[in-house]
């Protein structure tokens, strides 16, 4: 086990879904761009059933019991996460530039005060109450929705719902249509008719309670527990949110894949499941002004960087996300532990007087303990900082 006292590198942990997509995941985690940690061959990048990337992930996958049996499963799995030996979804992390993948879920039990802060772990213990996520579609998601905290308690005996956040990346450019998802139902059904449709699997019925909101890349979008949503093809998106994998996918079959009964209900019946679902209507202004998050100008960071708040306290307790942009050297020292994403430029960060080189995607969980660090930018380093509930 190391010694606290550096920051984490989080190398790719790709996990199953029962959804296509992956292409531009596997093209970021080419040897090519000096990973660590990585076989010497991979691949050639493909959409497949590893659409996504999860990061940080003390939280275990729930899939299918034909998953691992899936033909695409054996190849991309063993070239795209470096150590096989976790249970899927529990994130693999490598300490500054040592090559050898830690259990992050151990490093936290061992040490929760340093990783995640006093109060944090006098609240939560050494749960980091907080997913994030790599989301690289190809197709349209299955509709579905997510249970909310209250209902996951209650209902579930878990203690999360699934709450959660996406920040626009990059967009593929070879759509045929604009980039788009849809976020609660603009014309919604009643329970009956919503049963209904999902029981006979009228999709262009079910698709008629939507409309398409577009995105653009930078967008952040905040979706409720209970609100039925699904993301259109084409986005790569960093999803924050709860710490959960509970889902009522209520559209069966996507991408030439049937999913199992136990992969729609929660292992529930619909009857059961209805009542997970926010039947209230979302009006363009209402998506607007509840699910788009526009940045508010947090605070300097140094002559020309600055950062910013994208969700805050006040429009969830689930979680933080906030964007700092940092247009020359920037010295800090945080109190609170962070899971940072480069979404644009590179640079270096520095830790302990060593130097350590940043570029587009990657990936870091700085700990709350971590002291005083400095992130040198050439010239510019744009960094998404989510961060869990306030204690």
């Amino acid at each position: 086990m190391p010694s606290p006292g550096t920051f984490l590198r989080l190398p790719p942990n790709r996990v199953w879904r029962t959804y296509l997509g992956g292409r531009t995941l596997d093209r970021l985690a080419t040897p090519s761009r000096g990973s660590t940690g990585f076989p010497t061959r991979v691949p050639p990048p493909a959409d497949t059933h590893f659409p996504e990337d999860w990061i940080a992930s003390t939280t275990r996958a729930i899939n299918p019991p034909d998953a691992t049996r899936h033909p695409d499963s054996g190849s991309q799995l063993s070239a795209l996460r470096p150590e096989r030996s976790l249970p899927e979804g529990l994130s693999p992390v490598l300490c500054g530039d040592d090559p050898t993948p830690h259990s992050l879920a151990e490093l936290l039990a061992a040490d929760p005060a340093y990783y995640l802060g006093a109060a944090h772990a006098a609240r939560f213990g050494a749960n980091p109450q907080l997913l994030v996520k790599f989301l690289d579609p190809s197709i349209r998601l299955h509709l579905q929705a997510h249970p909310t905290a209250a209902f996951a308690q209650t209902f579930l005996h878990a203690p999360s719902g699934k709450t959660e956040a996406y920040h626009i990346l990059a967009i593929r450019d070879d759509l045929p249509h604009p980039p788009y998802l849809y976020l609660g139902f603009q014309r919604p059904p009643s329970r009956n008719q919503l049963r209904r449709l999902i029981e006979t699997q009228d999709i262009a019925g079910l698709e008629a309670c939507f409309d398409r909101i577009p995105v653009h890349v930078g967008d952040t979008l905040l979706v409720p527990g209970g609100v039925p949503h699904a993301l259109g093809p084409g986005l790569l998106l960093a999803e924050i949110m709860e710490p959960s994998d509970l889902v009522v996918r209520f559209e069966f079959e996507r991408g030439g894949y049937t999913l199992p009964e136990s992969a729609r209900f929660m292992g529930r019946g619909l009857e059961f499941c209805l009542d997970v679902f926010d039947f209230s209507r979302w009006s363009p202004d209402r998506v607007t002004n509840e699910a788009f998050c526009p940045p508010r100008r947090a605070r300097a960071l140094g002559p020309d960087s600055f950062q910013d708040d994208l969700i805050g306290p006040e429009r969830t307790p689930c979680f933080r996300i906030r964007k700092s942009h940092h247009r020359g050297p920037v010295t800090r020292h945080d109190s609170e532990c962070f899971i940072g994403i480069v979404t644009a430029g590179t640079g270096a960060l520095t830790v302990d007087g060593v130097a350590h080189a940043l570029r587009p995607f990657d990936k870091v969980f700085l700990p709350a303990g971590l002291g005083r660090w400095q992130l040198d930018p050439t010239p510019t380093l744009d960094l998404l900082e989510c961060l869990p509930p306030v204690p």
